[in-house]
């Protein structure tokens, strides 16, 4: 039962994926398709923090390298498909020097570095209006026109960026279960026993913050067409705290986490809207007391309960081959 487990529970929720816009308006729409564009997000931030262990507070910053590059590509008339991997390459590029200071300092001061990064991206996108329109952003960015498929419409821009994400993903699985992606957890656990064993830390950290960094552009490449309206305010440092909380919410170091994170934190406010003024107050406590009471997310917080309610069985090592002994 265990093995069929995984498959069957991934089989729902892309059957929720497919059925989640079905007779919903375009603003719930809009809301679920911000949830998988930041969820892309949060799966590079969690590259780089959970299974690596460098600290980055400049993720919505690289969201804003890739929606800027694809909107200046795509108002230049090239297509969406081409912008979008330039976008990525780009902020490929700028993680890996991004990544540069965090082989000589960590923690707090690692997380200093990239805040000031991310201040820097939104000066420049602020005041060098010659290229990115200033204060007053960039607009008519127009949605990807493919010969089989219009996203024009709101809900087929959903389901283009349900293919886009389950693409993200399925790519991001095989990183993190391949050697290097347990080459980034040997490097989080302890970077001088990893060295010690053959593993080259420098080139995984940059490694670490340049393919979070291509994921964080992937994820701006997304914006630009959805909102077909950007400007610097909508990438400050708080859009990458709320990445940073969706990742620790969800779990850090988990692969489902950012999807989770990202839920709780687009979804859940719009499901509290009922309860009118008082929604944000709600959202806020539950966040808060699920940091203190399971620190490691709401996938810590399954885990937990799981091993209460069904504990496994224990048995001696030394009886596994029973009368052989």
């Amino acid at each position: 039962m265990t093995r069929f487990r995984t498959p069957a529970l991934l089989l729902l929720g892309l059957a929720a994926l497919i059925l989640a816009p079905v007779g919903q308006g375009n603003y719930i729409i809009y809301t679920l398709c911000s949830w998988l564009i930041f969820a892309i997000a949060a799966m590079g931030l969690n590259l780089t923090l959970g299974y690596a262990g460098q600290i980055s507070l400049a993720q919505a910053s690289f969201m804003a390298i890739g929606a800027y590059v694809t909107a200046l590509m795509t108002l230049g008339g090239i297509h969406w498909i081409l912008a979008m991997p330039s976008s990525m390459v780009a902020c490929f590029v700028v993680g890996l020097v991004v990544g540069f200071p965090a082989l000589r300092v960590q923690g707090h001061f690692l997380a200093f570095v990239t805040l000031a990064f991310n201040t820097l991206v939104f000066l420049v996108l602020r005041n060098e209006d010659w290229l990115t329109g200033g204060v007053y952003g960039l607009v008519g960015m127009e949605r990807p026109d493919f010969i089989v498929f219009d996203t024009s419409s709101q809900i087929a821009f959903y389901y283009f960026t349900v293919c886009v994400f389950l693409v993200a993903a399925a790519t991001m699985w095989w990183i993190v279960h391949s050697p290097w992606g347990r080459a980034f957890k040997a490097l989080r656990e302890n970077p001088i026993r990893a060295e010690s064993l053959g593993v080259d830390t420098r080139r995984l950290t940059l490694l670490a913050f340049a393919i979070g960094s291509a994921y964080g552009g992937l994820a701006g490449s997304l914006v630009s067409p959805l909102v077909q309206f950007i400007e610097p305010g909508s990438f400050a440092l708080v859009h990458s705290l709320r990445i940073l909380l969706m990742v620790v919410v969800g779990g850090a170091g988990f692969f489902f986490s950012p999807m989770l994170g990202a839920a709780v934190v687009i979804l859940l406010p719009e499901l509290l809207r009922f309860t009118e003024g008082y929604y944000l107050i709600i959202y806020a406590t539950a966040v808060i007391v699920l940091m203190v009471f399971c620190p490691s997310g709401l996938i810590g917080l399954y885990g937990r309960l799981r091993d209460r309610l069904f504990p496994k069985r224990q048995e001696r090592g030394d009886m596994a081959k029973g009368p052989q002994l």
